[in-house]
């Protein structure tokens, strides 16, 4: 007896795939977005603590509610928006797993969902096994910004959810404060949902600041934001994150997430209590953390040959490599490059539906200890 995949179109994701062909050549992996640097000390210390003291039985549904107070203290300074720990906010076992939910529980049969490439690949499935269809529209130019002409082309009776994503993976760009205006004004008199994915919310650089959608009354009355404990504190094979959204929202992002995994890693959640508890300047320190490992990055491609402008946040940095191989697509140079030069990249265009056929763009990981950064610029260097 045959099994219909739900979900035909999707196989193997490049990442596991370059991952895996780095490890066969032996190369310098900077394909997929995890640190290779440990996570602070005493977060370290913290989970050990309460595994060793028996705290391994399941957490509440909602998330440990010191945990949710804290994520909710965090809104409340950084953004000016006061949330209910209890009732908005919802920890769950990893940022996709929230974004699951989110379209799962908004999302029905026939709507439709407007994403913008090059995009995250969790989005498309999750649309699709709620009986959904994404509309992709593609972001502009070297910036990579929103087309307002085409999206308000796109939105439609049968329009329902628009996912952004902010600072943006992979392109590193960033939406502003007058672009969350511009699509209030655009959805104000329509009944579509927001789902905003913050994940590298804390990864701004050059004096930035993060434009949330938690900071933006309107568009926050139907948001629900995602984000990510994993990113933020350099664990992400803890794969622990949190949604928030509007009481109304979030009683039905709850129903879905109870039956998904019902609650987050016990210890962990302690653990990242106390760490927040202990050290709130964490996240205030990550912009300049990661604004030195990306000029650390960019310093040593200086020689290189690749056409580069600095991300503007997140960990990952776009290379242009039309000055070394045009002849190569995108996906055979990333294969060249770790089977024949010894460093993994993700190629751009498997974020996209349509990728631009001249686009000669790779992206690498800079979330890696200086002297990885540097062993990575001496081989792109030598191409």
């Amino acid at each position: 007896m045959q099994l219909v995949s739900k979900l035909p179109n999707v196989g193997t994701t490049i990442f596991t795939q370059m991952s895996q062909l780095a490890q066969q050549h032996q190369a310098l992996n900077l394909s997929q977005g995890f640190p290779d640097f440990s996570a602070p000390e005493p977060l370290l210390v913290a989970l050990a603590k309460y595994t060793q003291l028996g705290y391994n039985q399941y957490a509440p549904l909602m998330g440990l509610p010191q945990l949710c107070e804290l994520v909710a203290d965090k809104i409340a300074r950084l953004y000016k928006n006061t949330v209910n720990a209890a009732a908005e906010v919802t920890i769950t076992p990893g940022a996709t797993e929230a974004i699951f939910c989110a379209i799962q529980a908004i999302v029905r049969a026939g709507d439709e969902v407007i994403v913008f490439d090059p995009c995250y690949d969790s989005y498309e499935p999750s649309v699709e096994l709620a009986g959904g269809k994404c509309i992709h529209l593609a972001l502009q130019g070297a910036h990579f910004s929103i087309d307002w002409q085409a999206l308000k082309q796109a939105i439609n009776i049968r329009t329902r959810l628009i996912i952004i994503n902010s600072p943006h993976n992979p392109s590193g760009s960033l939406l502003t404060r007058a672009d969350l205006d511009r699509l209030a004004t655009l959805i104000r008199d329509k009944s579509i949902f927001i789902l905003s994915d913050e994940v590298y919310e804390h990864l701004v650089f050059d004096g930035q600041t993060h434009a949330s959608v938690l900071a933006h009354e309107e568009l926050y009355q139907r948001a629900c934001v995602v984000s990510s404990f994993g990113k933020t504190y350099h664990v992400t094979g803890w794969k622990t994150g949190y949604m928030v959204a509007p009481e109304h929202i979030t009683k039905e992002l709850r129903k879905v997430h109870q039956y998904v995994n019902f609650c987050g890693v016990t210890p962990i959640q302690y653990a990242l209590a106390d760490f927040m508890q202990a050290y709130p300047q964490h996240v205030d320190e990550l912009p300049r953390f990661y604004q030195h490992k990306r000029d650390v990055l960019l310093q040593h491609l200086s020689a290189s040959s690749f056409a580069i402008q600095p991300t503007q946040g997140t960990y990952f940095q776009l290379l242009d490599y039309s000055a070394i191989r045009p002849d190569l697509n995108d996906v055979q140079m990333a294969n060249w490059l770790t089977i024949e030069k010894g460093i993994a990249t993700i190629p751009l265009s498997v974020f996209y539906q349509n990728p631009p056929p001249q686009q000669r763009l790779i992206r690498v990981c800079f979330a890696k200890r200086d002297e990885t950064l540097v062993q990575a610029g001496e081989k792109l260097c030598a191409i």
